[in-house]
């Protein structure tokens, strides 16, 4: 055989090494009891919160005064219009410092069973409270310059009295958590996917339902299922070989035990499609290698280029409709003389 060719049955032999049967688009119905629609709203332990009370957390979303240079607020990192996160790989806060993990979206947040990622605080009410007072990002000195800022403001004041009318002094850090998780409480975003579990088989396409299959046969169900498929466990990041990037050693700064080395909460994967980079080091830039690594560290799977794309093209159906007439930016009420100023010190 002379150099630089092959025997016809090698030659068909390699040729037919990349090919593979396609999935079935069939999905069998017992497996979606894996998965739950989206709620109407994510209720709290209060119950419903009140309108007033969602008002007033809108505002303190969006309002940079909360933090010490009043340039920084929740929406800085965590942009309602771009899906809840700002697409970097860690944000930026106080005086352009950068955090050391990535800023996970705001939206379907209160479904999830802990909050961050290593499961530190247990709502998005407790949540809230983190970054305001965090010197990395919005680094305010304390709870009395928050409250200073509120109380010198009268439209603040009167919002806080219309949304706690039953609290003497209303103007709290408990309640301004209490009103920004009020807000983040229905910042949900239903997807063709709860369309899909409803039972309209339309609702995804062919090649959705192909994905969904091969997601199923590789096994991610194990950690994303449920009503966000994910968000509701913690799991050692490298299951089945250690991660490369153990610099971070995930809910073991919480708990300070071995166990807990290189765990961290499970993602939800809802909106994947716009929330990169990912990973909590937001060092992972594609979706696509995002499947590849989390096939190969958790489930110790190599999976072909086209059963990646088959999961991604599932993926893509749980990209949500954001809510534009609830997250509109309000008018925020002007400072007084009284307000403190921005302090652009370290």
């Amino acid at each position: 055989m002379r150099a630089g060719l092959l025997a016809p049955g090698l030659l068909l032999l390699v040729f037919c090494s990349g090919c593979q049967r396609k999935p079935s688009e069939r999905v069998d119905p017992t497996k979606l009891k894996l998965f739950q629609p989206l709620p109407a709203v994510a209720a709290g332990a209060a119950g419903p919160p009140s309108e007033e009370l969602i008002a007033l957390g809108r505002m303190l979303y969006y309002d940079p005064r909360l933090s010490k240079s009043q340039k920084i607020s929740c929406n800085s990192c965590h942009d309602l219009s771009k899906y809840g996160v700002d697409n970097e790989p860690t944000s930026e806060g106080h005086k352009g410092q950068k955090g050391d993990r990535n800023s996970p979206s705001v939206y379907n947040a209160a479904l999830q069973f802990a909050q961050f990622w290593d499961g530190r605080a247990t709502d998005v009410e407790e949540q809230a409270k983190g970054p305001i007072l965090n010197p990395v990002e919005m680094a305010m000195p304390s709870d009395k310059l928050v409250l200073a800022v509120l109380k010198s403001i009268p439209e603040y004041v009167e919002a806080f009295r219309r949304a706690f009318p039953n609290d003497k002094d209303p103007i709290t850090m408990d309640n301004v958590a209490r009103a920004i998780g009020a807000f983040e409480r229905k910042l949900l975003t239903p997807a063709r996917w709860d369309k899909f579990l409803a039972g309209d088989e339309q609702a995804l396409t062919p090649q959705e339902k192909a994905g969904l299959n091969v997601f199923l046969d590789s096994g991610c169900q194990a950690c994303h299922s449920g009503v966000l498929l994910g968000g509701d466990m913690f799991q050692v990041l490298g299951v089945m070989k250690p991660y490369p990037d153990q610099s971070d050693p995930g809910r073991y700064r919480v708990t300070q035990k071995e166990s807990d080395r290189m765990v961290f909460k499970v993602p939800p994967l809802r909106n994947v499609e716009k929330t990169g980079p990912y990973f909590h080091n937001g060092k992972v830039a594609t979706l696509e290698q995002a499947v590849e690594e989390m096939a190969d560290y958790q489930l110790g799977k190599r999976l072909s280029r086209r059963e990646v794309e088959y999961i991604v093209a599932f993926l893509k159906s749980l990209t949500g409709e954001l809510p534009k007439d609830y997250i509109k930016a309000p008018e925020l009420p002007k400072s007084t003389p009284r307000t403190p100023p921005p302090d652009l010190s370290d």
